[in-house]
């Protein structure tokens, strides 16, 4: 650490519920002389609601440039301190915040983080599912082959694992998680901490099966693999997602590898199902 510089701290701030800010949080964003935020619209809102100063806020969001983050290092090196916040959670878990730490780590200046709100904790203790380590994989990818092989990992995972998805892409989640490992307990945390907060508990064909309209914030928990659920989709699962994807005119290479990287089965035995079944048709 480098003798007179100031001090980056890294603020969690309310998943949803303002009244669960911490007495800490708001007295080092008080005595901050700047406070970078993910989005300072989102931010101001709070600052306004606690009574503090908005005027020393300043934006370092995922699109944050060198410049940026080297404007943040110069406060630091004068001597003041800065309060980093994202807009909702404890910033650097599955956020931008990553960077500015790292950034000020390298640089020998202190960083120091204070507990709080994070949606990980508030899913894992509400959950039931979680009684020693776990795995966080933070957003899947949207599309693709890496998508296929982060389904195919979780399915294989002996571990709880927990993750964030978007209210428009949790359904297609869900359907596909199930039909990789649907026997694994799931609980599906939506608006955690908010006026409508809600938690769906079942199996992951249970949950999956749901017609609903999923709306708001979400983190999902799935269980631990137990005895008797497997280690992913058998060969009927496997045949049938082929005979889907050759339907839609997959191409048979492509195909083998999505579907290798779903099931954890070996590509060169997956580009012979593929074959196979696309010589039958």
């Amino acid at each position: 650490m480098i003798v007179g510089t100031g001090t980056l701290t890294v603020v969690p701030t309310p998943i949803g519920n303002l009244g669960d800010i911490t007495l800490r949080a708001v007295e080092v964003l008080r005595s901050a002389s700047h406070i970078v935020a993910e989005d300072t619209r989102h931010s101001r809102k709070l600052l306004s609601h606690l009574e503090l100063d908005g005027t020393k806020l300043s934006r370092l969001d995922a699109h944050a440039t060198s410049s940026d983050v080297e404007q943040v290092l110069r406060w630091l090196r004068d001597g003041e301190d800065v309060a980093l916040i994202t807009d909702a959670g404890t910033p650097a878990v599955s956020d931008p915040g990553t960077a500015m730490v790292r950034a000020a780590i390298d640089a020998g200046i202190e960083v120091s983080a204070l507990p709080g709100p994070s949606a990980v904790t508030t899913a894992v203790a509400g959950s039931g599912l979680v009684e020693g380590p776990f795995r966080f994989v933070g957003f899947p990818p949207r599309v693709g082959l890496e998508r296929a092989k982060f389904v195919g990992e979780l399915a294989s995972a002996p571990e709880p694992c927990v993750m964030f998805e978007s209210p428009e892409r949790i359904a297609l989640l869900l359907q596909e998680l199930a039909t990789a490992m649907g026997a694994r307990r799931v609980v599906v945390g939506r608006e955690l901490s908010k006026l409508h907060e809600e938690w769906i508990r079942g199996t992951l064909s249970e949950v999956a099966a749901q017609e609903r309209e999923w709306m708001g914030e979400i983190t999902v928990v799935i269980g631990a693999w137990e005895p008797g659920m497997g280690e992913g989709p058998d060969d009927e699962k496997i045949d049938a997602r082929i005979d889907e994807e050759l339907a839609k005119g997959a191409h048979t290479r492509t195909l083998a590898e999505k579907i290798a990287a779903w099931s954890g089965r070996p590509k060169r035995e997956i580009y012979e199902r593929v074959v196979e079944r696309k010589n039958r048709g």
